[in-house]
């Protein structure tokens, strides 16, 4: 999000989107939940009937599968203060292998889901985040297995209890609707599946994943994840990791197959169909680079593009190695209104691609670092968004002062001014709320925090936190506790008198540094 309020710095603005200049935005329908709906699955096919709030939370039937722990339903959710039914308790995921049977845009298709888990605790039912679509069958472990719909949960309960420490497996099918989109007063604005003229891609931050697929949907919980895509001749699929191969079927169509390489939190999948050209090109230590971009857009596209290699090396000198095995951009022929760190293949509006330079090396800046922080180093709880957009704020706008942009100062200190203003309508970095939590104080806001930290430690010291932060966590979720207690290690004194201030409360610290910046009186 660039913020320019009238009298700022140019670059600054109070337009809440992600992305860079304002476009018209891609209106779908918005989703009508069903009412609960239970599905008795039995044999080949399913019946539907409606059901009762109190019919999902109903004790399940039957014994214990064998001696140990009494079998008890999973928790509906994680306990995220913000979105307290993201995530499920009692399992953790360790595959989700998703079947897509793509047909034509805008059109409803066979979809599949088979999730492969671990019973954390005795499961008597256990719930997957899912939303909307058509539900028609649900086996555990081949078994028929008996499914509720209550809100954006989907309720099973298995044949038999399973038991503490066991693997099972989970197959659901179901129609996917890929004209399926929720929205938020943010810079998210529109998220779920985003149409295209000629197929869709997937935008699914913050809890979008559940108009896709059943999942266990929280930005700590991560799973490798098989896509298996099958589209009409002509069409081409991409997704998340490795391309692992293209198989025709008898009928002409094709099933493409990808491979996530690496565990991936579901508001980060990416699943993109359409007429493209793969782009491939390579990055620093020979890192493959593969850009997946609309036929009619190659040309337009490509000297933007074509500055990926720079990027990655210019990242890699402040944060340390890349921590995927491949990096890509995604296209977006769409009026899309962010563009979103979709792990290893990063999408982009078109128009962020077609415009200024510097405009569009901040959009790209932007979404690569995630890779390092949000991606890699992923969210602890939502309330440490400001650590993942901060970051990605803060070294966009760095990368920017470098290459033509304005001033890393002036950008920091039009924030300053607004920072109170921010606080008061918004929640301070670390205190959003979930309506306030793309606002703009997660991303200039939050990367004014950074600046301080950086002018309170210097510059030396900052850049060994920031990367010992991406080292230490890498793969890992964190939150704010764990980023002010490794601060205080590398710095050599502790910095939570320093920072608690800058990331709780209403009122703005001093600047560091800039006795001289003042901030703006707040308005109601």
């Amino acid at each position: 999000m660039k913020i320019m309020p009238a009298g700022r710095p140019a670059g600054s603005s109070r337009r809440e989107s992600r992305h860079r200049r304002p476009r018209p935005v891609l209106r779908t329908p918005r989703v009508t939940l069903s009412l609960a709906l239970a599905v008795a699955v039995t044999g080949a096919a399913a019946f539907a009937a409606l059901s009762s709030h109190g019919a999902h939370r109903s004790p399940a039937p039957g014994p214990a599968a064998s001696s140990g722990p009494v079998p008890s339903p999973g928790a509906p959710g994680i306990g995220d203060p913000l979105m307290p039914l993201a995530g499920n308790g009692g399992y953790t995921v360790r595959r989700y292998t998703l079947d897509f049977d793509w047909r034509a845009p805008r059109t409803p298709f066979a979809a599949g889901a088979t999730i492969s888990a671990t019973a954390t605790q005795s499961l008597s039912r256990f719930d997957l985040d899912f939303a909307g679509n058509t539900l028609h069958r649900v086996t555990v472990d081949g078994a028929p297995a008996t499914a509720v719909r209550d809100g954006d949960e989907l309720v099973v309960t298995p044949a038999r209890p399973i038991p503490l420490g066991s693997t099972f497996t989970v197959h659901v099918t179901y129609t996917a609707d890929p004209r399926q989109s929720r929205h938020r007063d943010d810079a998210i604005q529109d998220y779920g599946w985003v149409p295209t003229a000629d197929g869709t891609l997937v935008c699914a931050q913050p809890d979008g994943a559940k108009l896709i697929f059943p999942a266990n949907d929280h930005p700590s919980l991560r799973a490798p994840v098989t896509f298996r895509i099958t589209t009409p001749p002509g069409i081409s699929a991409a997704a998340n990791g490795r391309l692992v191969g293209t198989v025709r079927q008898p009928d002409g169509r094709v099933r493409w197959t990808y491979d996530s390489e690496q565990p991936i939190a579901a508001q980060l999948v990416q699943m993109a169909i359409g007429r493209f050209t793969f782009a491939d090109s390579t990055g620093p230590h020979g890192l493959p680079v593969r850009d997946v971009v609309p036929d009619d857009l190659v040309g337009d596209t490509e000297g933007f593009r074509s500055l990926t290699p720079e990027h990655l090396a210019w990242l890699e000198q402040r944060l340390g190695p890349y921590p995927f095995r491949r990096y890509g951009v995604l296209v977006g022929d769409t009026d899309l209104p962010v563009a979103l760190e979709t792990q290893s293949l990063s999408v982009v509006p078109k128009d962020d691609l077609l415009g200024d330079r510097v405009d569009a090396e901040r959009n790209l800046v932007h979404e690569l670092t995630h890779h390092w922080t949000g991606d890699s180093v992923a969210v602890r709880r939502w309330a440490d968004l400001w650590l993942s957009e901060g970051h990605a704020r803060f070294y966009e706008r760095l990368y920017s002062a470098e290459h033509g942009g304005i001033s890393l100062t002036d950008a920091m200190r039009a924030a300053y001014e607004q920072h109170d203003q921010w606080r008061h309508d918004e929640g301070a970095p670390a205190e959003p709320t979930q309506s306030t939590l793309f606002k703009v104080m997660r991303y200039d806001g939050s990367a004014l925090v950074l600046y301080a930290l950086r002018e309170k430690v210097g510059a030396e010291t900052f850049g060994r936190i920031e990367r010992s932060w991406v080292t230490a966590y890498q793969g890992r979720a964190a939150g704010t506790r764990d980023f002010i207690a490794l601060a205080s290690q590398v710095a050599g004194e502790d910095l939570s008198p320093f920072l608690t201030p800058w990331l709780y409360g209403p009122h703005t610290p001093p600047m560091p540094g800039h006795p001289d910046w003042q901030v703006d009186p707040v308005e109601d």
